[in-house]
């Protein structure tokens, strides 16, 4: 059993490595074209951008959702292992291997990009160290706000996508979609919330979506411009979407749950922590 156990979390891992490498490659990708070039091929088209990074999600999930169910992101694992009988003891495995896929992703786009980066920055005077097209890789606060501002903008927004996910996944809520057609819901979510509120902070939502690129540019030569950051950032995308995802999948627990009227038809019982799976 242990051998089997093993074998399972090693596919587990690799899956969701590369769930979030092909997430990066697609976003970060995306995020790319309308940095990099002018004029931008988004620049009248910003939803383009946000189809791009939901759609990315919803390919991951097409790819790896049988493995490892395609957390793809630590505030999800969080969640999933407050509220839906998630293993504690994979929540640290599980996010090593969210920042490793991060990292990998924003390598291939480093790898894609970097003459383009190049020449973008030898045109606006800007190099690396300085932040020159950062934003391809990691988010940053966008005008007018501040650091603490972001944080709790990103505590709403990653609520939001937790309980949206909590939502579309639930067995009982009769009106989710059903079968394949929940990871497109979700990748469209995902997009939704970059239409509303992505200029804010970038809408990060995952800390192995900012962490690992961000590791990923330090090592590129984007030194401070990624670690710390200015004004000391580099925490915010870490920290607010663990807490604002549990808050959100929490929220769905209490408020929804509950009451959902298939879910007393089936008896099931009234823990808010049953395992959908």
């Amino acid at each position: 059993m242990k051998v089997e156990y093993r074998r399972a979390l090693i596919g587990e891992l690799i899956s969701e490595a590369l769930a979030v490498a092909i997430i990066i490659l697609i976003g970060d990708g995306a995020a790319a074209m309308i940095t990099l070039y002018d004029p931008s091929p988004y620049a009248q088209a910003y939803w383009g951008v946000c189809i791009a990074w939901g759609l990315g999600v919803t390919i991951a999930i097409y790819v790896t959702g049988a493995v490892s169910g395609t957390h793809a992101n630590p505030a999800v694992t969080l969640a999933l292992a407050f509220f839906r009988g998630f293993p504690k003891r994979k929540i640290l495995p599980y996010w090593i291997a969210q920042v490793i896929g991060g990292f990998i992703g924003a390598s291939l786009v480093l790898q894609l990009y970097h003459p383009v980066i190049d020449a973008y920055n030898a045109a606006h005077g800007l190099t690396r160290a300085t932040g020159g097209a950062a934003g391809v890789f990691f988010t940053h606060p966008g005008e007018h706000i501040t650091p603490i501002h972001a944080f709790w903008d990103e505590v709403i927004l990653t609520g939001l996508l937790l309980l949206g996910i909590f939502a579309i996944t639930d067995e009982f809520n009769d009106v989710a979609p059903r079968a394949n057609s929940s990871a497109l819901m979700i990748g469209l979510l995902v997009a939704t919330i970059g239409a509303s509120a992505g200029y804010l902070e970038a809408w990060a939502l995952n800390p192995a979506r900012d962490f690992g690129p961000r590791l990923l540019a330090w090592l590129a030569g984007y030194d401070q411009a990624a670690f710390p950051s200015p004004e000391n950032y580099w925490w915010v995308p870490i920290a607010a979407p663990l807490l604002g995802g549990t808050l959100g999948a929490g929220l769905y627990q209490i408020a929804v749950k509950p009451y959902l009227p298939s879910r007393s038809k089936s008896g099931a019982p009234g823990d808010t922590d049953m395992p959908v799976k």
